[in-house]
């Protein structure tokens, strides 16, 4: 009787370390990228103002009391926005992958973790990640002089160049 008792015991007691540890083993594999995230991904943007997949979490919206509105967006390889203005202007802060930024008539810039740029108020210009890299960025813009002003794709040839 001791010895079912203990046999049962030790299947049990097995069964449930490999369901726990396969169940940790999921979690690991499947969890590291949202664990090294600052901020969780967001929602996919499904707006016509950018070229390629990118997601968006909404961290401040601008009011009467603090103008700013703060996001962080998950551009994926090759994802960027389109050229577009902001009239209060707009900071941006690179915390993951490698990005690019240009502004209208200037040489596109590479951006890596822990780059700022500041984008001066209604300045034409796009951002986004390389091709074969993500890109995760915090933009900071003000809303007190009114919204941004989207404008044309970027092309693949000024994405490139």
């Amino acid at each position: 009787m001791n010895k079912r008792i203990t046999l049962i015991l030790s299947v049990l007691v097995g069964t449930l370390f490999s369901c726990s540890n396969a169940d940790h083993q999921d979690e690991t594999t499947l969890g590291i990228e949202q664990r090294n995230l600052i901020f969780p991904k967001g929602e996919k943007i499904t707006n016509s103002n950018f070229v390629g997949n990118a997601w968006l979490t909404s961290l401040v919206t601008g009011d009467r009391i603090n103008y700013n509105a703060v996001g962080s967006v998950t551009f994926e390889p090759g994802a960027r926005t389109n050229w577009h203005s902001h009239p209060a202007g707009q900071i941006i802060l690179a915390i993951g992958g490698v990005g690019y930024y240009q502004e209208k008539g200037s040489l596109k810039k590479i951006l890596h973790k822990g780059d700022v740029v500041k984008c001066l108020p209604n300045v034409p210009h796009w951002h986004g990640a390389s091709p074969d890299q993500e890109f995760i960025q915090i933009a900071i813009t003000g809303r007190q002089k009114g919204p941004t002003e989207w404008l044309q794709a970027v092309t693949e040839e000024e994405y490139l160049q």
